[in-house]
């Protein structure tokens, strides 16, 4: 096979997020990769790659390969990953390498898990208590909200964030999400709702935690582009500073910029390019933390530019438009994957009743795994 420098996100597809009572990890892998493969105009048997992300609900050894076997597709590689809401993104740039490298020509990047209806709550609190440190931290019977509270509260301490400020961003989400069809939650919402919302770890309430769901995404990277559109992949870059909470050095530098530098340097491009956003936004404060390490806010800066109407859909810089983890939903990597999916969609004039006006042509993507703890940063670009 001949190298190709140029990589392609040629289709993409997904389940609606919600409950879907009955059907099993597999069974949403299999409806989020049939409609990316439509949208590719490819057959099953020209998917020569499959990466796929884990499943909290499936905890199998060979993840990727039983998909394949479900799914009918006989691969010439085959990988599962896992770096918690990471996992997507990093999965993309790994497919970018594999196509970039003439190992395959036509790659498929799944993930799906029924975390709301095959997991009870306890369950799923314990499984994801378990990021953090087994010493330090899990004996102390901290959840993962408790642990971004805690990072939440020295950030806001130091730069001057507010709990108002959190909260209009769990609100503009949900008025994205209020136009999709397959958002878990559309419910309008108000500032003062999710200040009154119920306490789940101070300074976090109920509404600025992202809720749990069943569904799955996938999406095609290909060394050729598809009938739908011409989206290529420009640059990607990954940051690990620490694992755990207690290891973290400076919630100021938890290494989204430095994978954002190597992006944005592969690519060519500044953050002042952009026209789109789909930045990981688990919790509110992710979010907001993100924007302003990211460069497109400055420290304690990212509401005034909500406010100032930037990140609306009208707006400079269109932010999640499919209404992001906190309303969207989040059923484990594929919650990271479907801001990647309505970025393709936009970019591609595929969105409905949500397309932009100005369809997107320079998008940023960012995704960050565990508590803050890897970061991947994806750069997309609509050609002519």
């Amino acid at each position: 096979m001949t190298a190709n420098p140029r990589v392609f996100i040629r289709g993409a597809g997904g389940t609606s997020f919600g409950r879907h009572e009955g059907s099993s990890a597999l069974d949403l892998m299999a409806q989020a990769a049939s409609q990316a493969l439509n949208a590719a105009g490819l057959q099953r048997t020209q998917i020569d790659g499959v990466l796929c992300g884990y499943a909290t609900t499936l905890p199998h050894l060979m993840l990727s390969t039983l998909f394949c076997e479900r799914f009918a597709l006989k691969p010439h590689y085959a990988h599962g990953m896992q770096l918690g809401g990471a996992t997507g993104a990093a999965m993309i740039m790994a497919a970018g390498e594999l196509v970039r490298s003439g190992r395959c020509r036509n790659v498929l990047v799944v993930a799906g898990e029924n975390r709301l209806s095959g997991q009870s709550r306890d369950s799923s609190i314990q499984t994801l208590a378990q990021v953090g440190d087994a010493d330090f931290e899990v004996p102390n019977g901290a959840s993962v909200p408790a642990y971004y509270a805690l990072m939440a509260s020295e950030y806001m301490h130091r730069t001057g964030v507010t709990s108002t400020d959190l909260a209009e961003f769990a609100v503009l989400m949900r008025e994205n999400a209020q136009s999709h069809p397959d958002a878990h939650l559309r419910t309008p919402i108000t500032v003062q709702d999710v200040l009154a919302s119920k306490p789940i770890a101070a300074p976090l309430t109920l509404l600025d935690c992202c809720p749990i769901s069943d569904g799955a995404m996938a999406l095609i990277v290909s060394s050729e582009p598809g009938a739908h559109g011409v989206v290529t992949l420009r640059g990607a870059g990954q940051a690990h500073r620490h694992q755990h909470l207690t290891a973290m050095d400076d919630v100021m530098d938890c290494g989204a910029l430095r994978a954002a530098t190597n992006a944005l340097e592969e690519a060519g491009m500044a953050t002042s390019e952009f026209d789109y956003l789909g930045i990981y936004d688990s919790f509110t404060i992710t979010l907001v933390m993100l924007l302003e390490e990211l460069g497109f806010a400055p420290r304690a800066g990212a509401a005034a530019r909500l406010r100032a109407g930037d990140f609306n859909r009208d707006g400079a810089l269109p932010l999640n438009t499919h209404g992001g983890l906190l309303s969207f939903g989040h059923c484990g990597v594929a919650g990271g994957m479907a801001h990647v999916v309505e970025t393709w969609r936009q970019m591609c004039g595929h969105a409905g009743d949500r397309q932009l006006k100005r369809t997107p042509s320079r998008a940023f993507i960012h995704a960050d795994g565990g508590v803050m703890s890897s970061h991947v940063s994806l750069v997309l670009a609509r050609e002519e």
